[in-house]
């Protein structure tokens, strides 16, 4: 291993071809995860002053099943409900950080985190993860994971808080 490739040690400066984080994209689902991934987005914005985005992308599967009514529209609730979650979300985000924007896109959450990260150079995505295991992450798939697996720019997953399992003791207060 070379000297420029040894990772370096908490007491040690920051490499000097460090570039400071300009724009942050924080994905959200509203969820518990996703607020603590806020939290540590919003303290790395203040580190950096950097631009902070909130994006909400709302998937709405749409099958065209036999005896479907075609003129029910399913879709405006979701949507209406959807942009209410995210405006009030960026209320309570502006009150830490005035200068925080948000993005609302339909469609499949990968997909337009990476279309996002492009059209609005972002240079750093948190986000937070629900932390699935086994047959419901294979069902369910992971954002999180198809992120950090195609994104062009550094992706901080903020882990859930841990459920102890019945083998861990439970933390007495």
């Amino acid at each position: 291993m070379t000297e420029s490739m040894r990772p370096l040690r908490a007491d040690q400066a920051e490499p000097t071809s460090f570039v400071p984080f300009r724009h942050i994209l924080v994905p959200t689902d509203f969820s518990e995860p996703a607020a603590i991934a806020l939290d540590t987005a919003v303290s790395l914005q203040s580190k950096y002053d950097a631009r902070l985005t909130l994006l909400h992308v709302y998937e709405f599967p749409f099958y065209a099943y036999s005896g479907f009514d075609p003129t029910l529209d399913l879709v405006t609730p979701a949507r209406v409900a959807a942009e209410s979650l995210l405006r009030e979300a960026l209320a309570g985000l502006k009150k830490r950080v005035p200068t925080a924007g948000s993005i609302f896109a339909l469609g499949t959450a990968w997909q337009e985190i990476m279309r996002v990260i492009e059209e609005q150079d972002v240079d750093l995505v948190v986000m937070g993860t629900h932390g699935r295991r086994g047959v419901d992450r294979a069902l369910l798939g992971s954002v999180a994971n198809k992120t950090v697996q195609l994104s062009p720019v550094p992706v901080l997953v903020v882990p859930a808080p841990h459920e102890p399992t019945r083998a861990e003791p439970k933390k007495r207060a």
